[in-house]
This record gives structure tokens, C-alpha cells and sequence, in this order.
């Protein structure tokens, strides 16, 4: 079976002599290539198969107009909003079976810009001078495998020869691996989970898969949330198991694993199907200990592990979560029930827990109901939200809401 062209995009006024080395060897296994070319200031030292100024008038402008303006950021726009229009038309076309992008910062922002475009599971392979680095705005919610360049794409030599030859070889078995056929499709539901909520999303986990449905795991931690809300905007959600909803913690104190402030929103304006339970609202993230803003230094501190240090949060923080967790059930198009867990709201926040504060874990609940729309059910449970009977009934609520 023919596979689909390898696109490769980069700057080959700078970067020509890597791009053809990497196209020659993605060539010699079989595949075919279309480089595309998104370089400013400079000719290409061989013919792309779609030129810079395709790019540019993509983007809003011919690249004469850019190099004649020597406005530096408006050519990083130009380009990236034009190699986004270039890439999604190729893949639409079926002429992209993966992209393979190799560049320093500025070219990194603008071949990642546009595989955030492309759907999950197409191959995209980004090798980059940043990507051992914080790459979270590069990555966003997409499946891009950032590697590390080692040296500066500039050139080649002994070390990015072997780089290079590696990222070719990355990509080709990308497009190259057949995905194994599935047991049959599945409707998909998602849950949020945390170290301190593991036990009571597996055993939920279980109940609803033994039902038909297939349950995709994502662990809060900023990015897990943000992924599981691109999924559900995109439509490939039956139901939402919003069991762990300590994300919005790190929005309200300013800790490190924040989702955003569209965290749990997603379902609420598709009308999926959700159970929220304000699951490890107890507890905002920071880094190693000695990260802790200074204003935190004298709160309630666990050190999860030498690279974790949760925070105890208080009476305020947890009013103001529990109107956001109001908030994004009134906005709900479709069935949603709330789950209040009476013992505690993760693994250290039940009695005699490092973390058991009954008034703060109160004052979220009071909220949560204080603002409620009438028909929005609450349902309270003397239990910790680990125990069996609490995640279970989680798993029932959910179920009879997908079944009807």
C-alpha cells in the first residue's frame, strides 16, 4: 500500500544542506517527500516543492513584500499563518502521511504551529534547539514528539549527521507503522485523575468499561486537562467522568499545573454527559519545595516528592472553586450531576490526613450549591472519594446518563 508523502517544512535559506540531507535519506526507505519551504530573507540552495512564496501569500502577503519591509515579526506571522493554511490544505488533499520540521526557536514556533493544526495520531516530529526545554507552547495539546537537536541546526557534521539521520528514521517508522486493527470501535468517555484520585478512577474506570465503553485516562496536571477538553470540543466524546478537578487550584492560587480558566467548560457547551466532583481541590502544585512563592511559605506544604510540593488550600480558594464548579454546570447543554464527596476530596484530605480540613472542603460545597440552577442534581456522599461506594456510584450516575 503507497504512503502517503513525508512533508517536511523549514527555512531553507538557512537550513537547505540538513533539509536535503534528511529528504535523501526518508527517500532511499521508499517513502515519497514534499519539502516545503518557509524562509524569509534568503534563496533555497535546491527547488522545494512548494516555494516561500507560496508560504507568504498564504499568510497575507507575497515574500517580496516581506523582505522589502525588514519587519521581522511580521514575517514570523506571515509565515506561520501561511504554513498552517499550506500544511492543513496538504493533509485535507491526503498528500501528508507526517511532518518532520527542523529548526532553532523562531522556526520551531512556526513548523509547530502548524501540526497543532493537524488532527491527533499524524505523525509530527519537531527537532528543535528548545526541545529539551519547557515546550508546552509548542506542543500545546497535540501529539508532537520534540527532539533535541544537540548542537544548532547549522550545518553538517559529525554530531547532526547522526541527529538528523535519527529524526529521518523517527518519522519514516511514524508513517511506516501500521496501526493494529481494534476489537471494534467504542463510544469514548474521559476522566480526570490525579496520584491522590488513582484508586477511584480505576475502579470507576472498570465499572464503565464493563459496559462497552472504552475510558480514556488523563492525568491533571495542566496539560492532561486542556488535552481532554480539545478532545470533547472535538466531538469524540460520549462522557465525561470529571472526577479530578484540582486543576482549577492551580488556576485560583497560581500553581504550576493550571488547565486554564476554560477548564471544564468543554462538556458543559457540547452537552456531553458529565460527572464533576470537586476531586483534589484540596491541594494547588508547585515545584520543589524551595519554588513555593514566598507568600505560601507559612500554608500547610507536602512534599508529594523532591520535585512536587502540594499545597494545603484554604477557606477562600475553595469558595471561589466551588463557583467555578457551579459555574461550568449552569452552563451545561446536556445531563450533568454533581458528586460531593462528605470525607474528603483526595487520598490526604480525609480524617487524620495531612490535608483533612472540613471547613475549607465546606465552603467549596456551600458554593457549589449556593449558585446551582434548579434541576442540576447534588448528590452527597459520607464518603471519601477514594472509597469504593463513592467512585462507584461516579460510575453509575455516568452510565445511566450515557444509557438514556
Amino acid at each position: 500500500m503507497d504512503k502517503k508523502p513525508v512533508v517536511l517544512v523549514g527555512a531553507l535559506d538557512t537550513k537547505g544542506s540538513e533539509f536535503l540531507f534528511v529528504r535523501d535519506l526518508i527517500q532511499k526507505r521508499g517513502l515519497q517527500t514534499m519539502v516545503v519551504d518557509f524562509g524569509v530573507m534568503g534563496d533555497p540552495p535546491f527547488e522545494p516543492d512548494v516555494t516561500a512564496d507560496a508560504v507568504a501569500r498564504a499568510g497575507g502577503a507575497s515574500l517580496a513584500e516581506l523582505r522589502a519591509s525588514g519587519d521581522k515579526a511580521l514575517a514570523m506571522r506571515t509565515m506561520r499563518d501561511g504554513l498552517a493554511v499550506v500544511v492543513s490544505g496538504l493533509h485535507q488533499e491526503g498528500r501528508l502521511g507526517g511532518i518532520l520540521g527542523m529548526a532553532g526557536s523562531g522556526g520551531t514556533s512556526i513548523a509547530t504551529a502548524a501540526m497543532r493544526g493537524l488532527p491527533i495520531g499524524v505523525p509530527k516530529v519537531m527537532l528543535s534547539t528548545v526541545a529539551s526545554g519547557d515546550v508546552a507552547a509548542y506542543v500545546g495539546t497535540k501529539d508532537i514528539v520534540m527532539m533535541p537537536s544537540i548542537v544548532d541546526v547549522a550545518g553538517l557534521n559529525s554530531i547532526s549527521r547522526t541527529i538528523y539521520a535519527n529524526a529521518a528514521g523517527a518519522i519514516a517508522g511514524m508513517v511506516e507503522q501500521e496501526v493494529p486493527a481494534g476489537a471494534g470501535e467504542k463510544p469514548l468517555v474521559t476522566a480526570s485523575m490525579f496520584g491522590n484520585t488513582t484508586r477511584a478512577v480505576d475502579h470507576a474506570r472498570g465499572l464503565i468499561e464493563a459496559q462497552g465503553y472504552e475510558v480514556l485516562v488523563f492525568h491533571a496536571v495542566g496539560s492532561g486537562g486542556r488535552t481532554m477538553e480539545s478532545l470533547i470540543e472535538a466531538g469524540f466524546i460520549a462522557g465525561n467522568l470529571d472526577m479530578t478537578t484540582t486543576e482549577i487550584a492551580d488556576e485560583v492560587c497560581g500553581g504550576v499545573l493550571s488547565a486554564g480558566p476554560e477548564r471544564m467548560l468543554a462538556a458543559a457547551r457540547m452537552g456531553v454527559p458529565t460527572v464533576l466532583a470537586p476531586g483534589c481541590v484540596d491541594m494547588a502544585n508547585f515545584w520543589a519545595i524551595d519554588t513555593v512563592p514566598e507568600k505560601y511559605r507559612g500554608r500547610k506544604l507536602y512534599e508529594w516528592n523532591p520535585n512536587v510540593t502540594l499545597m494545603r488550600t484554604n477557606v477562600e480558594e475553595n469558595r471561589v472553586m466551588g463557583e467555578m464548579i457551579c459555574a461550568a454546570a449552569n452552563q451545561a447543554k446536556g445531563k450533568v450531576v454533581i458528586l460531593i464527596p462528605l470525607k474528603g476530596v483526595s487520598q490526604l484530605d480525609s480524617p487524620g490526613g495531612a490535608f483533612w480540613d472540613p471547613e475549607a472542603n465546606q465552603a467549596c460545597f456551600n458554593a457549589i450549591k449556593a449558585g446551582l440552577k434548579p434541576g442540576i442534581p447534588v448528590i452527597e456522599l459520607d464518603y471519601n472519594i477514594n472509597d469504593p461506594e463513592f467512585s462507584g456510584k461516579a460510575a453509575d450516575l455516568l452510565l445511566e446518563m450515557l444509557k438514556a
